[in-house]
């Protein structure tokens, strides 16, 4: 059975009106009225709704529904004049008789002439009048099957959907029915509770089936469901002719979903309620698009107390396809819409249009591109027919699932991801239906999706389309096998694509045999966010592999893989790419080894990116990840658009750039290395001491006392410890620091002498041999830099801190090694270190603790521009500046520094002190202020530059000699 068109609705519904417009008696009159109503929508009221069900009322007396269709209307019905307010609340009253499955969503009481809608999921009620049935025949779509959809990120129904799903999957596991059996088994359920609510099936018929063609106690539901599964990949004229008329309703579904002969399941009474739960939702209002990640996670049990944390958000998806593709062709659309010929010529563009997601999880990015090219497509077929009859909806819809394709590399989301690439055409089937007044859909599917299931990163993406070639061209347009470098080859931009020739010849032998290569025109995703020291070893295996021999790339994430293996793939391509990844892609030392490659080796330019912002949704337990979009191809564009973020957690700004290099900066493309040393002539930077001891020359408050209770001589070898956990929270910590104790000094501490041991066994025990080589000098610490003045910097620093805090020791602290030190450093140098020219530095050339800044000397210290040539009176106003910084510190000598630099509750005048000094350290670079971050480290990139170009001339013309 089809869906009516809307035309043929409203045509039987004023026939409808003008046939019962003297009705008047509900005992006489009332059942062929509700037969006549259901016809208007091409229901059969037999099928789906009974006539006086008997109940018990709220109030324990026996009461008698007129009409209901469980799960979705009840009717009570008057005759002509009654008070249809009290009938509402008799209506009601039903509803402690009936079980969960069979609450209706909508209650409808009418007198003949009269009609009351009540939507009981929104809260609304709509009157109106027999004559004016036709005019309000949309209110009651959900009759025929029709539903109008609102895209939210997170519709409740999802989540209850979801839930139910979850129940039943864990009571199918624990019964023993596992595995890959499971997970098709559940696919299948999906969708046939979908199908039945979005006239893919008879609406209600398989829920119908299942409560008057099984057994209560569920002993044969899962034999029934077999039958159904069978004919779903049954076409029509193989079938049975005797076949039951409860099953021939079923259609012909092909695509393979239902293909596979299954173990059978088993089910119980509560299993049974269980799915009729289920098929009490409204399917039509669940989004394919989230549902799909949502119902993957509800398979782990762990995890369904943080149901809704995973799956992508509809707006962070469109962060990535807006700027890639969908603004380009809106913008093209409008240009294009009062000329019929153009506009056609966009159609079939956008139908030739082919999508990779080389990590799909359950489908989210293709679901949502999908959805948008057919909204698109759309747009084009109302402005090409709206003075025209389409005769067949069929021959003039061109976009088709068969243009997306996706890897995934576990079986499960691969299947919900086919699934929801069905259930999201048929959405949008529906809509172009409703559109046009004809009903259109692709039952039987007969082409199957491109999802393939596999590991990304070793499937070879040029297979996934079978034409696909890489091509290189020579004068005479030979295909051959390149052996020597790209670089050799000359680049020419031929139509905004970069394509390598030898000379300029071949361009036009290129053009001609461009049609011949298939590739993909867009490739977008969400790559797993791994961090390196996070991956497992048949991960680490996957990034190596990806790489090659390549320097160094056991320190990047396992994203980079997909950078890397995209950046091969568009080659001589005008492919597009966009990923979102983890900002720490875009920081420290990953930088300069990934985007290196990228840039030098494959040629890549960035052409819009989201610079870090918060990622996620607004679900419970959503973990804080800080996330990038960087969206790239083979040539260059002539608009990079750069989005940045005041508020990480906010809306982006779009702003024009020239250049967005690797650090997603409108700058240069430079990459910063790890150095060993300072660019600039400033002191070298250590780590404080690492004591390797086991923690036994280290002390807290209660330890320290009870020694020196026991051998108050120890008091002059214990020092306060400064570890960056202690320096920034204001706790104290001590060590027992013996560099210069003599023989006999020790000798007069047995209760050192004791801990003294305990760390030599520590080192003698110890698995590295490094370790045991210190186990010859047990009372040292492994490191013994101890300058009579330095400089501290926490390696870790909170992300919430305009300014991470550094201070001034003198020799009676010890910093330990998660801290670094500059010893000797000066009032002056520390101003510079702590000035928000510094901050912003850190912010984007430091690697990340998950969020936090974790302070690097070799890239973010060694690498800094400190300023170049600055006077006397210059370096004394950022002195006076940090002096005054430490004197309102001093002034809240009882507070933390952890609290003092919080960026909720940092004191006014440290602030504006902070203030003042980065004024002073900025004049010390430039007289012309700076407006924001982005023009400091912008600024900072020339002066990187000018440091660096000497140095690397001077090293080359070492590596010469």
């Amino acid at each position: 059975m089809s869906l009516l068109s809307w035309n043929e609705i409203k045509s039987r519904a004023l026939q409808f009106s003008l046939e019962w417009k003297d009705a008047t008696n509900e005992n006489a009159e009332a059942k062929s009225f509700y037969d006549a109503f259901f016809h208007i929508f091409g229901i059969s009221r037999r099928r789906v709704a009974t006539f006086e069900v008997a109940v018990k009322k709220q109030s324990g007396q026996q009461g008698f529904i007129d009409l209901l269709w469980k799960g979705v209307l009840l009717v009570e019905h008057k005759s002509k004049g009654k008070d249809l307010k009290r009938a509402f609340e008799q209506a009601k009253s039903y509803f402690a008789g009936l079980k969960e499955h069979e609450l209706p969503k909508y209650i409808l009481v009418s007198d003949f002439q009269n009609f009351v809608l009540y939507d009981l999921e929104k809260n609304e009620e709509h009157h109106f009048t027999l004559d004016k049935l036709i005019d309000n025949i949309a209110l009651l779509g959900f009759i025929a099957g029709y539903q109008k959809r609102t895209f939210q990120e997170q519709d409740p129904v999802n989540i209850i959907a979801a839930e139910r799903m979850g129940k039943l999957h864990d009571t199918l596991a624990a019964i023993g029915y596992q595995g890959h059996a499971l997970e098709v088994y559940l696919v299948r359920l999906l969708f046939c509770l979908f199908a039945e609510d979005t006239g893919i099936f008879e609406r209600g018929v398989f829920q119908e089936y299942i409560e008057q063609h099984t057994l209560e106690d569920g002993s044969d539901l899962a034999l029934h469901l077999a039958q159904i599964f069978q004919l779903l990949n049954t076409p029509i004229e193989k079938r049975l002719l005797n076949i039951d008329d409860s099953l021939s309703v079923f259609p012909y579904v092909n695509g393979e979903l239902f293909a596979e002969v299954l173990p059978f399941a088993a089910f119980d009474t509560k299993m049974r309620e269980m799915l009729l739960n289920a098929c009490a939702l409204d399917w039509s209002k669940i989004s394919p698009a989230i549902f799909g990640a949502m119902f993957q996670s509800v398979m782990n049990p762990a995890e369904r107390r943080f149901l809704g944390a995973h799956y992508t958000s509809e707006k962070n998806i469109f962060k990535v396809i807006k700027p890639l593709f969908l603004d380009e062709l809106y913008l093209h659309f409008e240009k294009v819409k009062g000329n019929p010929k153009k506009l056609k010529e966009l159609h079939t563009h956008i139908a030739k249009l082919t999508f990779l997601d080389p990590a799909c999880g359950c489908g989210n990015f293709l679901i949502i591109t999908y959805r948008e090219l057919r909204l698109l497509e759309l747009k084009i077929l109302i402005e090409l027919y709206k003075n025209q009859q389409v005769i067949s909806i069929e021959e003039i819809v061109k976009v088709n699932i068969t243009q997306f394709y996706g890897i995934e590399y576990e079986e499960f989301p691969a299947r919900i991801a086919e699934v929801a690439l069905w259930l999201i055409d048929h959405q949008m089937n529906r809509i172009i239906s409703d559109t046009f007044g004809q009903y259109f859909v692709r039952i039987p599917l007969k082409k199957g999706t491109n999802i393939v299931q596999g590991n990304a990163l070793l499937v070879d993406w040029n297979t996934l389309k079978k034409t696909d070639t890489p091509i290189i061209y020579t004068d005479e347009v030979n295909i051959f096998d390149v052996k020597e470098p790209i670089e050799t080859y000359k680049q020419i931009n031929i139509q905004a694509k970069n394509v390598f020739v030898h000379t300029e010849a071949s361009a036009a032998a290129y053009l001609q045999m461009e049609k011949n290569i298939s590739y993909f025109d867009y490739i977008l995703g969400n790559p797993p966010f791994v961090g390196s020291k996070l991956m497992s070893e048949m991960q680490r295996k996957d990034l190596l592999l990806v790489f090659g021999q390549n320097e160094n790339v056991g320190v990047l994430d396992y994203v980079c893989a997909w950078y890397y293996k995209a950046a091969q793939y568009i080659q001589n391509r005008p492919t597009k790419v966009a990923f979102v990844s983890t900002n720490s892609i875009t920081q420290g030392e990953q930088v300069g080894i990934l985007w290196n490659i990228l840039k030098n080796r494959y040629h890549i330019y960035i052409h819009f990116a989201h610079q870090t912002f918060k990622w996620g949704n607004e679900a419970k337990g959503n973990a804080a990840v800080y996330c990038v979009i960087i969206g790239f191809a083979n040539y260059k564009t002539e608009n990079p658009k750069l989005y940045q973020y005041d508020d990480i957690k906010g809306e982006p700004q779009e702003n024009a750039a020239t250049n967005i290099n690797a650090y997603l900066l409108n700058a240069k493309d430079v990459f910063i290395f790890r150095r060993n040393s300072p660019i600039a002539n400033v002191p070298n930077m250590s780590f404080g001491n690492m004591p390797l001891d086991g923690g036994n020359l280290l002390l807290n408050d209660k330890e320290k006392n009870d020694l020196l209770l026991k051998e108050p001589y120890a008091q002059k070898f214990i020092k306060p410890l400064l570890s960056a956990k202690e320096f920034l929270n204001g706790e104290n910590r001590w060590c027992i620091w013996l560099v210069d104790a003599q023989p006999q000094e020790l000798k007069r501490m047995p209760e050192v002498m004791k801990r003294i041991e305990k760390v030599k066994k520590f080192r003698e025990n110890s698995v590295a041999a490094s370790t045991r080589k210190f186990a010859q000098q047990p009372t040292l610490f492994r490191d013994r830099n101890n300058p009579d003045s330095f400089i501290l910097i926490p390696s870790t620093s909170s992300e919430n801190r305009k300014y991470i805090p550094i201070s001034l020791f003198d020799k009676e602290y010890i910093a330990n090694n998660s801290c670094h030190i500059i010893p000797n450093g000066d009032l002056y140098l520390f101003g510079i270190l702590t000035s928000a020219l510094h901050m912003v530095w850190v912010k984007y050339t430091c690697g990340r603790l998950k969020s936090d800044y974790r302070y690097s000397k070799d890239i973010v210290y060694n690498n800094f521009p400190f300023p170049m040539e600055v006077s006397e009176k210059q370096k004394q106003k950022v002195i006076k500046a940090a002096e005054k910084i430490l004197a309102v510190r001093k002034s809240y000598a009882n507070n933390s520094l952890a609290a003092l630099y919080d960026s909720l509750t940092m004191p006014i005048d440290l602030l504006k002190a902070h203030q003042e000094l980065d004024k002073a350290v900025d004049s010390c670079y430039r007289t012309q202020p700076f407006i924001n971050e982005a023009s400091r480290m912008e600024y900072l990139f020339l002066l990187y530059e000018q440091y660096v170009f000497p140095l690397l001339t001077k090293e080359k013309k070492k590596k010469k000699s």
